[in-house]
């Protein structure tokens, strides 16, 4: 029996028990000969799972991959040696916590960079959820458990029918009882990023497998509310056809990108369609004055309109639209310094639009009273350099037909 204080292979002696892996139980031990910590994954005899893990792992050396060292044999069974990397996304979420847009960002571009390198080798990992995504120090994350990873020149380790992976964080495809695929992949990190962002995987939590599969199959996902600027790189991997899902260096790419809204230069009033949607506003509290309004249609057609606002204070605002979908959209708001001093603190304001809700905001302190909407800076945007500009984003719900945007208006 394996216990602590156990020595394995003459060589790893056992402390205590780390956590559970997809295959066996893991646990944390020292390398008496080398004098290092390591992962220890206890597995049945002869386990060609274990053999399999190693043979992915030596074709994968990746920074953000963990390490396989050995495969050894006792008479308790066989015993996978691994980098030990002490926590998990996992353990992080636990009891429904999330994660901000860009924590979450900077984890799953970490995991997309390995997961496109092992793409590249032909490898599909058809495991990724919060459990095999551990983090070490700096919370740097790395992908675990290939033990039934799909490999050029490795046998299937799985019956014939059986769906291999953690049901929850499934692509519909596979759920389904198709082959996966590196597409597979891509839609389980977007179910693993939407966890850390919503508390919970996309399609919930079923103690029923086979009732969890069928919600997966035949379900459509809700659409994401704290996911902010990733919510348009999360929508297209969790799609339900794996064709319009991006590669995983795609992915990659996209996560590292830096995310904070640039400076927008207010163009001339124009038409705009769906995802291109513009709200100017100009504010002072006693002078009129007129600001444009283009409108975002939920259903996609042009609306095209004008609002009555105040004249410019020391500041104007801009409202954006960056991605819709049916039922809401992203936004950013830019605010402009117009005076000749530095801005020392900002504040937005609107009317919401009936039936629109703001489900998140960042880089701004939210305020509402009624269905008046009231943004302030926040102590890092607060300050604005003549002629400079400060941004804020938000998603919003949209629960009925009306298309039209709110005019925004600022106050220095």
């Amino acid at each position: 029996m394996t216990d602590s204080g156990v020595v394995i292979a003459g060589r790893y002696r056992l402390a205590d028990r780390a956590g559970e892996g997809a295959m066996g139980a893991v646990w944390r031990a020292r390398d008496e000969r080398l004098g290092r910590v390591v992962a220890v994954k206890q597995l049945g005899t002869a386990d060609p799972r274990a053999m399999r893990e190693a043979r992915v792992a030596a074709r994968l050396r990746h920074p953000h991959a963990v390490t396989v060292h050995d495969v050894v044999d006792s008479r308790d069974g066989t015993y996978l040696i691994m980098e030990f990397v002490p926590s998990s996304l996992s353990a992080l979420l636990r009891g429904g916590r999330t994660l901000p847009p860009a924590r979450v960002a900077r984890l799953g571009a970490q995991v997309a960079s390995a997961l496109a390198a092992a793409h590249e080798l032909g490898i599909v990992h058809r495991d990724v959820t919060p459990g095999n995504i551990l983090l070490g120090a700096g919370e740097q994350a790395k992908i675990a458990d290939f033990g039934i990873s799909r490999a050029p020149g490795e046998a299937t380790v799985t019956a014939a029918g059986f769906i291999a992976g953690t049901p929850a964080y499934l692509a519909p495809e596979v759920a389904g009882g198709a082959q996966a695929t590196p597409a597979s992949d891509v839609f389980s990190l977007g179910a693993t990023l939407y966890a850390a962002l919503e508390g919970k995987p996309p399609y919930g939590k079923e103690r029923s497998t086979l009732a969890m599969l069928m919600r997966i199959v035949g379900g459509e996902i809700d659409p994401p509310r704290r996911s902010g600027p990733l919510t348009g790189i999360l929508l297209r991997m969790l799609s339900r056809n794996p064709a319009d899902r991006p590669a995983m260096a795609q992915v990659h790419a996209e996560l590292s990108a830096d995310r904070r809204p640039a400076p927008v230069v207010v163009p001339p009033v124009r038409r705009s369609r769906l995802r291109t949607g513009v709200v100017s506003g100009f504010a002072a509290a006693t002078l009129a004055g007129a600001g444009a309004l283009v409108g975002y249609a939920a259903g996609g057609e042009e609306v095209v309109g004008t609002v009555h606002t105040a004249a410019p204070s020391a500041c104007d605002a801009r409202l954006e639209v960056t991605n819709s979908w049916p039922g809401g959209y992203e936004g950013v708001v830019t605010v402009r310094n117009l005076d000749a001093a530095p801005l020392k603190g900002w504040t937005v304001r609107w009317s919401q639009p009936d039936g629109h809700n703001i489900n998140n905001l960042w880089h701004g302190e939210l305020s509402q009273d009624g269905d008046t909407v009231t943004v302030t800076s926040e102590d890092w945007n607060a300050v604005v350099v003549a002629d400079g500009s400060a941004n804020f984003g938000l998603i919003a719900g949209v629960l009925n037909d009306n298309p039209v945007l709110p005019a925004v208006t600022c106050e220095a």
